[in-house]
């Protein structure tokens, strides 16, 4: 043994010190159970620009709510104190989830992605289901309300991953890869047909296609699959005659000023009385009943009158930087699970983003989405922050 081996296996010893603990992560990301990595750049812009998000969507709730809390229960805070209650256990769940190794969500994969199907059924059992608006989407506990489909948004993104990150279910095998997604997302997508929620049939077979197509999956299958899911969009829009009358509004909406086309004429309008300035904080004339879901769907309007064009510009640039850090935290996971859990987060987020933003500006049909971190709502934004917590996570440990 010469002098220079004991030297040699030290700066080896040091050198394993040194590497990233995520490179001993196993192709199929069965890996650590422990948080590693440090505050990357990608971590602090995403963690940064959500939390602007929500701190900008929590204020301007209370501002768009303000009329219907004051016609219902004579305060006008009353809508903002429960939308900062969900804020506050959205918020907690993020930073717990960031803190814990995303690994370990794989044993949770199976049971999401069961319950998830049990909830989208039991909104049909009596008692249980809650309607509104011809919809029926939620599940009533008493005097609180869930909307299973955010849920299940979560559940089919984990579950995606963890199977596609098997190193048993290899892509050039689609009968035990892409087969078991398809069965899966069919029969959710026909329970969401029969609430009937067409925005969130859109958003999730989006994450599975983009899930699919980063995993390598044969072009065939994906081909069929998002045919079938064209076919299903095309098919729920045609026999509800409401959604009919809002895709001939959407393609012009003063047709039908008074019914279809209202709401569409309604945001455009708010948003053109904003300008480049704005009306100012709580300025808002549409909020005052000529705008229906102001405070939900709608916000991104009540944002653009209040706060003016440029601070709405702001709003889609924050989802555009979400976007890309999303996708770099995804690329440089560690491990292939960690690629499509980051890669089905963000696509969930975006997409959601896209359409309300395209339905508040009357590019897209009315989908009855809400924007990720701004909208009022407790199922939404708890499950989105949560999932950004996951998001986050993947960032702390990105190569």
């Amino acid at each position: 043994m010469t002098a220079t081996q004991p030297r040699n296996r030290k700066g080896q010893k040091a050198a394993s010190r040194g590497r990233h603990p995520a490179s001993q992560v196993p192709a199929d990301g069965r890996g650590p159970r422990r948080v590693i990595g440090n505050a990357t750049r990608v971590y602090v812009v995403l963690f940064l620009t959500v939390m602007a998000l929500v701190l900008l969507g929590t204020v301007m709730v209370l501002s768009a709510s303000a009329p219907e809390s004051v016609a219902d229960t004579d305060s006008a805070w009353s809508l903002f104190w429960r939308q900062l209650r969900w804020v506050g256990l959205g918020l907690v769940a993020m930073m717990v989830l960031k803190q814990v190794d995303y690994h370990r969500l794989q044993v949770f994969a199976k049971p999401l992605m069961v319950g998830s199907t049990v909830l989208l059924g039991a909104v049909f059992l009596p008692g249980l289901g809650a309607s509104a608006n011809g919809a029926t989407r939620w599940l009533a506990f008493g005097g609180l309300q869930m909307q299973p489909s955010e849920v299940a948004k979560f559940g089919m993104v984990l579950f995606v991953a963890e199977l596609l990150s098997r190193s048993t279910r290899p892509m050039s095998n689609p009968r035990i890869t892409v087969g078991p997604i398809i069965v899966v997302t069919g029969c959710w997508c026909l329970l969401l047909l029969l609430q009937p929620h067409l925005g969130a049939i859109l958003v999730i077979g989006t994450i599975v296609m983009s899930m699919l197509f980063l995993a390598g999956a044969p072009l065939g299958p994906l081909t069929i699959l998002g045919s079938g899911g064209i076919v299903l969009a095309g098919l729920m829009v045609w026999i509800t005659p409401w959604r009919r009358d809002r895709l001939f509004a959407f393609l012009d909406p003063a047709s039908d000023p008074d019914k279809a086309g209202y709401q569409a004429l309604q945001a455009l309008g708010a948003i053109s009385e904003g300008g480049w300035a704005g009306l100012g904080l709580g300025g808002s004339y549409a909020k005052y009943g000529f705008l229906p879901e102001a405070h939900t769907d709608f916000i991104f309007a009540i944002i653009a009158e209040e706060l003016g064009l440029v601070f709405a510009l702001g709003v889609v640039l924050g989802f555009f930087s979400i976007g890309v850090a999303g996708m770099l935290a995804a690329v440089r996971a560690p491990d292939r699970f960690g690629l499509l859990l980051g890669v089905g987060i963000t696509t969930w987020i975006l997409v959601q983003a896209v359409l309300n933003f395209g339905a508040v500006l009357s590019l897209l049909p009315v989908t009855g989405v809400t924007l990720p971190f701004l909208s009022f709502g407790g199922s939404s934004l708890v499950v989105t922050l949560a999932a950004t917590g996951v998001l986050l996570n993947i960032a702390r440990q990105g190569q």
